[in-house]
């Protein structure tokens, strides 16, 4: 008896020293012995954290035995150490190293983020996506970032299925994204309808799942020069997490108001998402794997009953597609030696969508009243596989660092139909069918050498490389009865999206050659140097050559100055240059069928309608970054953005032209439009960021105030051929209107952080500035500005698991309302702005171990 009383108490005495807590304290210092004020210090693989007040000291409880302390702040080298006793840290300032993915814009591995000379931000995916309503990587950026913008999209094809971004108001393939560094593939899409992006393709951000990723560094300003295509905006660089023993996963689930519907229902696009991410150490030379699983669902919105204007109801069912989405992500490192190691990373997608296409009323003429007595609302169906692959060896030459690897990306689009018909085959048609799509492939291999000079004058850093990609593009046809007309008396094709046709398929592929040399000096310690050199050679279109030379200057102890000047160029897609479809727009709630004719069709070879080529680009930045402790930071960058021959999709020209409508008569359609580089642009902006931590009480406040001021002028519309001197019919007002669209004249952001122990707090305040649109007689659309409010509201249940609800678009902000005769989607409004689902209520639960 006696002994079992002593093993009673000794567990009850071990399980309570297990219970009790023990108070860990220190201070957090930079490089030169000043406090970090605001520094996140997380007792690691749990929530339990706090942060440095304004001596940069702490207070931290834990009820582990041997806790490791992770200590973090923007702009300054992340550290982990032992958690016991009094602890003093001082962070480096954030650089790269060999073994880590280099910040964007610079290919100095000792070139801090807030050394650089061109603009970058840094946007940490864990914060963000703790105390956000926004589940994917579009939305949480067009939240975040004010020179991004990505709306969702309803009524406008594939552009359903992809969200178009874009940033800087320019178009979404005017921006280069980059995965740990290297080219990711674009998306097969190109944009047709909708009020952003039309004629471009673009890369899809929704295939990374946002739980795979660390950080993403967005730099704002040209980079051909150092990069290649596509970057004449900018470049979005995706860091993928390389963490390790840490489990982390969470479960989210959000609803619309349901404000616009036809029933009593309360709420409508339930959104679920659930992900898990792990990541395992290799030994003890920095090896590891991370992988992450995530799964995302979203239902339908239903925005139809609205106010009509005297056109009547133009669709019955509008809003938001149903999206299916599962995503498997890794990345990893594996140590050769002590300069040695392999990298592999990329991941799958898979994305099933159901979208809305107009309706179809009973007394339509495309409709079949013994299958549909009351009409039909057509559902555009997706099926769509992205594959990214990348593998690597990064290695010590000499005294260079050498990067070896090869990047493979692929994405395929499928189109389908349900509930809807082919007119022409009268009762006996099917319900469903198969319409083709289209797959766009990518292989590049690419070598980098890199080296630093610490001798040459305070140091200079090296690069040069070489890169060569190969590209493939498919269009492929759907079942006969998705594009057949089987009596010429009624329309054929599948009602909603007809199915591309054998004379649409096409196969095409084409090399590209690139190589550059870039180099950085800091003359002074105050004062650096820049510049970048890049020839590429295309197997389509030819060569170009472009360069980029900035300087950055720490005029004192708290401001700097920086600028760049670059020339820049865009490759046209593939897709662009070999797009062929015949589809159905609606004109006032008419249905119209379109050609859309490639680029080197009979059309437009008719209409001396030239070969595309390469968009080029002049653009410079100017401005300065001021941080005054780690209390309060300003930078204030102005830019400048003028590209010649931009690729457009043109205005649609009738089969009663007098110069091409004898063409389209023939052909069998009312209506055609091309691609050509149609367009001078040119863009002045600036960009402001302003962030400050304080200490409220014996919590920390975090505010940050963002804004992106951007103003797009169309310069010169060219005109070839014989349709040279009809600018005005060549490409219009209304698709002028479209392109200037792609983001609001500013966009502001006001965010207030606070966190209180385990309670947090988000408020967060966007403003949207006026959009002008133009309807289809040429009259203006204009939606006024608007203001939404998220607000969220976070607790740490225990250690390890936390909680975390709120809404977005708390006020329940819609955009200006329209008649749908007028818009482009049939609805009571375009895609603009913040989208128009209005108030989104949320609740997520995150564990971390």
């Amino acid at each position: 008896m006696k002994q079992q009383l002593l093993v009673a108490a000794l567990s009850v005495a071990s399980l309570t020293a297990y219970g009790q807590s023990q108070t860990l304290s220190g201070q957090v210092l930079d490089a030169a012995g000043r406090p970090v004020i605001g520094a996140t210090v997380v007792e690691k693989g749990t929530n339990n954290g706090t942060a440095t007040d304004n001596a940069g000291r702490f207070t931290l409880s834990s009820r582990a035995a041997s806790p490791r302390l992770v200590i973090s702040s923007i702009g300054y080298t992340t550290q982990e150490v032992a958690g016991s006793g009094s602890v003093s840290v001082k962070l480096a300032d954030a650089s790269t190293s060999l073994g880590a993915v280099q910040v964007v814009g610079s290919r100095s591995q000792n070139r801090s983020v807030t050394d650089s000379p061109s603009p970058v931000d840094i946007i940490d995916l864990r914060e963000v996506t703790t105390k956000t309503g926004q589940l994917d990587v579009n939305q949480l950026l067009q939240f975040v970032a004010p020179s991004f913008n990505s709306n969702r999209q309803t009524g406008s094809d594939g552009a359903d299925h992809v969200d178009p971004a874009s940033l800087r108001g320019l178009g979404p393939d005017q921006t280069l994204v980059l995965v740990n560094g290297k080219r990711q593939h674009q998306s097969a899409l190109v944009n047709l309808f909708g009020s952003r992006g039309r004629g471009n393709t673009g890369t899809d951000l929704n295939v990374i799942p946002a739980a795979s990723i660390e950080r993403i560094e967005i730099l704002r300003d040209g980079a051909a020069a150092q990069y290649g295509s596509d970057a004449i905006a900018g470049v979005i660089n995706i860091v993928l997490k390389s963490s390790v023993n840490e489990l982390t996963t969470s479960v989210n689930y959000g609803a619309y108001d349901a404000k616009y519907r036809r029933d009593d229902q309360k709420f409508d696009g339930g959104n679920f998402n659930a992900n898990v991410n792990y990541g395992v150490g290799l030994g003890e030379q920095g090896s590891f794997v991370n992988a992450t699983v995530d799964f995302n669902q979203r239902q339908h919105t239903q925005r139809a009953n609205v106010p009509v204007g005297p056109g009547g109801l133009a669709r019955r069912e509008y809003g938001d597609p149903k999206v299916s989405n599962l995503s498997a992500y890794v990345n990893s490192k594996f140590a050769v030696s002590d300069q040695t190691h392999v990298y592999v990373f990329g991941g799958a997608n898979k994305r099933q969508g159901d979208a809305y296409a107009w309706t179809r009323f009973a007394d339509d003429d495309r409709n079949v009243p013994s299958i549909y007595p009351n009409g039909f609302d057509p559902i555009i169906t997706s099926d769509i596989v992205d594959v990214s692959a990348v593998a690597g060896v990064r290695t010590k030459l000499g005294e260079w660092d050498l990067d070896l690897s090869n990047n493979f990306g692929s994405n395929r689009f499928e189109y389908g139909l349900r509930n809807t018909l082919n007119a022409s085959l009268g009762a006996a048609s099917p319900t469903s069918f198969y319409a083709g799509g289209f797959q766009l492939q990518q292989d590049v291999v690419s070598l980098g050498l890199t080296r630093n000079y610490k001798t040459v004058l305070q140091g200079l850093n090296v690069a040069a490389g070489a890169e060569f990609r190969r590209e493939w593009y498919s269009l492929f046809a759907g079942e006969e009865a998705s594009y057949r007309n089987y009596d010429p008396t009624k329309s054929g094709g599948s009602q909603g999206f007809p199915g591309y046709q054998p004379g649409d398929a096409i196969k095409a592929q084409r090399d590209n050659v690139g190589a550059y040399v870039d180099a950085e000096l800091s003359v002074t310690q105050q004062w650096l140097l820049a510049a970048a050199l890049r020839y590429e050679h295309y197997t389509d279109f030819g060569s170009t050559l472009n360069y980029k030379v900035s300087t950055r200057y720490n005029l004192t102890e708290f401001l700097t100055l920086r600028g760049t000047y670059s020339t820049g160029f865009r490759a046209p897609s593939l897709a662009q240059i070999n797009f062929n479809s015949t589809f159905t727009n609606f004109i006032n709630g008419e249905p119209v069928e379109v050609l859309l004719a490639r680029n080197n069709s009979a059309v437009t070879q008719k209409l001396g309608v030239p070969a595309l080529k390469q968009e080029t680009s002049n653009s410079a930045n100017v401005g300065f970054t001021s941080r005054i402790g780690s209390s309060l930071s300003l930078t204030v960058d102005g830019y400048y953005i003028k590209v010649k021959d931009r690729v457009v999709l043109t205005s649609q020209f009738s089969a009663e032209d007098p110069v091409i409508g004898p063409d389209l008569v023939a052909l069998n359609v009312d209506q055609a439009q091309f691609f050509a580089n149609a367009a001078d642009t040119r863009s002045i902006g600036l960009d402001v960021v302003l962030n400050h931590t304080a200490t409220l009480g014996t919590g920390r406040l975090n505010s940050t105030l963002a804004a992106n001021i951007n103003n797009l002028k169309i310069d010169r519309v060219q005109t070839t051929g014989r349709l040279a001197g009809r600018e005005d019919d060549f490409f219009g007002p209304r698709e002028q209107a479209f392109v200037k669209a792609s983001a609001p004249p500013s966009k502001i952001n006001l965010t207030f952080d606070y966190q209180l122990g385990r309670f947090s707090t988000l408020l967060r305040f966007v403003r949207f500035d006026k959009v002008r649109l133009v309807d289809f007689d040429g009259a203006d659309m204009n939606y006024d500005a608007r203001v939404t409010t998220d607000l969220t509201f976070s607790y740490a249940l225990t250690d390890h698991l936390q909680l975390s609800a709120g809404s977005t678009n708390l006020f329940n902000r819609y955009p200006t309302l329209f008649d749908p005769q007028r818009t482009e989607t049939g609805g009571a409004w375009d895609p603009v702005q913040m989208g128009a689902n209005g108030r989104f209520y949320f609740a997520k639960l995150q564990a971390r171990f």
